[in-house]
């Protein structure tokens, strides 16, 4: 092993799953490299973001790892690193400490890899897990289930309903990053069912699961912790269908113990209000999305915060059936639209969102125009997207100005920017920039994944000829 400022070569007998650098500061950050996935740091296991100046590491035949900066300006805080094997690359951010500072290089195994999260206090697991949720019902239960069960079960889930934006995508995977790296099992239930009984795509089984598809090439790309296992991609027909005796006579259990409104007022899970007309199949599908979470058998359900009246529902029931250990509710924020007034992002008003497979310009055009009101924090979603995507994957900010304008400033925290905002040191015309900047350096892998690889190319030439339907 040679090991410098300026490049490491390691040589290994095998394709190693990850590779830890530690440093001698106990307060630096434990890199974390999944070959598959990208980087994440620890303790919480965030994705680092790519910059412009690049180190190669090459993987050949032998197989030889070896990082050599690509110019004397990338040894620098941070430095990109792609991977090439074969058609397979991957690109990620490394952080360049001093040689010195260097404790050691080693490879562990996956087995290795997936037990760290053991290696964890109670406490640190229970800050892991609550940041994801901006609620949490209850915080006592969940702090008791970390304690008592080594690898509790997380249920999500989506309808396969269209093109996926950028808090679907991006979101999403910090979240599931979180949870595994804390030690828990995934279930992400792919409710191909439920959007058809909900309409979508026109009510075209087919389409909705072309869709299905699509959406998980999309978590592939960003950076989803799909290895060890510990994240499951499970579609519900399948499920149901294999699993009918066991599945059915819990929803209609759920449906004998509620009354019409109690089901009626969960109708916000599919993007309705109390004022549409639902169809007999709308009224069924809160007694099934609730039945899903003792199908799955899950300990906790991370949705957003537009499905807590269904989860909450899961917990009435288990006063109904004397059940003492009740699902964990964990809803996560749910960003709002980029023009003025948008509570949420709308898949059928691409002007309301970023999409995951966005190209540079249309994202550049987005946030251009998206509402952003001088030193008003509240109600500004591009200082939403910075506190709910930019700072959890980068865990910094950059905005490059002029020096008459106050020049570069490299923001640490979100509370920091806000203060700048709110008094007038930092203006839109210089945030605007600076966020599409960065939103494009997290999207270009997704970008990059959809260009290469065929698979992926022709599922979204699909899903973008299919007409969203509410």
């Amino acid at each position: 092993m040679v090991l410098n400022n300026n490049s490491i070569q390691l040589s290994v007998k095998s394709l190693p799953h990850a590779l830890h650098l530690r440093s001698k500061n106990i307060n630096s950050p434990i890199f974390y490299l999944n070959h598959h996935v990208g980087l994440h740091t620890s303790p919480l296991y965030k994705p680092i973001h790519p910059q412009p100046n690049k180190l190669q590491i090459t993987l050949d035949f032998v197989p030889t790892f070896r990082y050599d900066s690509s110019s004397p300006a990338a040894i620098q805080s941070h430095r990109t690193v792609s991977i090439n094997q074969g058609e397979k690359r991957v690109s990620f951010s490394m952080e360049n400490p001093p040689a010195k500072e260097v404790e050691s290089l080693s490879l562990k195994s996956e087995n290795e890899s997936s037990s760290s999260s053991s290696q964890m206090s109670v406490e640190e697991k229970y800050r892991i897990v609550r940041s994801i949720g901006e609620e949490c019902i209850q915080e006592d239960e969940l702090m008791n289930l970390l304690a008592k069960k080594p690898q509790p079960i997380c249920y999500d889930g989506f309808e396969p309903s269209g093109r996926m934006h950028i808090a679907q995508g991006v979101m999403k995977t910090i979240n599931v990053n979180k949870l595994t790296s804390a030690g828990c099992k995934v279930k992400i239930w792919i409710a191909d069912w439920f959007a058809q009984l909900n309409n979508k795509m026109g009510g075209d089984l087919n389409k909705i699961q072309t869709v299905g598809r699509y959406l998980i090439e999309i978590w592939k790309a960003a950076g989803m912790n799909l290895e060890g296992g510990q994240v499951e991609f499970l579609w519900s027909s399948e499920e149901i269908n294999s699993r009918a005796h066991e599945y059915w006579p819990i929803v209609m259990d759920i449906a004998r113990k509620n009354k019409l409104p109690r089901i009626q007022r969960c109708c916000q899970i599919m993007g309705r209000n109390d004022q549409d007309e639902l169809t007999a199949a709308q009224i069924f599908y809160p007694c099934m999305q609730c039945a899903d979470i003792f199908f799955l058998k899950a300990d906790i359900c991370q949705l957003g915060m537009d499905q807590r009246k269904v989860n909450v529902l899961a917990r009435e029931y288990c006063d109904d059936i004397k059940r003492k250990n009740k699902p964990i509710i964990l809803s996560h924020h749910m960003l709002p639209g980029l023009l003025q007034g948008q509570e949420k992002m709308s898949k059928t008003d691409s002007s309301s969102a970023i999409f995951m497979e966005d190209e540079e310009a249309e994202v550049n055009v987005k946030i251009k125009k998206a509402y952003c009101p001088p030193a008003i924090v509240q109600g500004n979603p591009c200082l939403e997207y910075l506190k709910y995507i930019v700072f959890p994957w980068f865990n910094d900010f950059k905005v490059e100005r002029k020096p008459e304008n106050g020049g570069e400033k490299v923001y640490t925290s979100y509370e920091e920017l806000t203060a700048d905002y709110e008094k007038g040191d930092l203006h839109p015309a210089d945030l605007k920039p600076a966020l599409s900047k960065a939103l494009n350096m997290i999207l270009q892998p997704v970008r990059d994944h959809f260009k290469n690889d065929e698979n992926a190319k022709a599922l979204l030439k699909r899903v973008k000829g299919f007409k969203t339907t509410k």
